[in-house]
């Protein structure tokens, strides 16, 4: 039984070998996330570029509050829910998404975190947080 850290070095190692040709800064950029759809995913086309499936989804996060011992049964729960907003481009999958998740759907995505900026119907520039699925 490896743990996360020995089977990451494992695959830093592994990837090392394999590209050692190449001189290229070692970096990683990987979400997973396992949550429930907000709503139906709509499919957006911007100025002529390639359409875009967009959904949120929303994970959420239990902790115990308080002094009282877990195996007691004390202490109250809180709970976080984190809305993000996954962008899906590639074609086959961002169809599929389209077609078939609807809101309340049980959903495990992976793939990359995006920063970007937009401008808003206000002239204010945005962040905008988007996980590229």
């Amino acid at each position: 039984h490896l743990s996360g850290l020995q089977v990451f070095r494992q695959f830093v190692r592994h990837e090392s070998d394999t590209v050692s040709s190449l001189v290229l800064e070692r970096s990683m950029n990987r979400v997973q996330l396992l949550g429930r759809v907000g709503q139906d995913p709509i499919m957006r086309q911007v100025d002529g570029k390639n359409p875009v499936t967009i959904f949120s989804l929303a994970t959420n996060e239990m902790w115990r509050t308080g002094e009282s011992d877990v195996t007691q049964g004390g202490g109250d729960i809180s709970q976080k829910t984190t809305w993000h907003r996954i962008s899906v481009f590639r074609p086959g999958l961002r169809d599929v998404t389209y077609q078939y998740v609807k809101k309340g759907a049980r959903l495990y995505v992976e793939g990359k975190i995006d920063y970007g900026e937009y401008t808003d119907k206000n002239n204010v520039r945005r962040q905008a947080t988007t996980i590229i699925a």
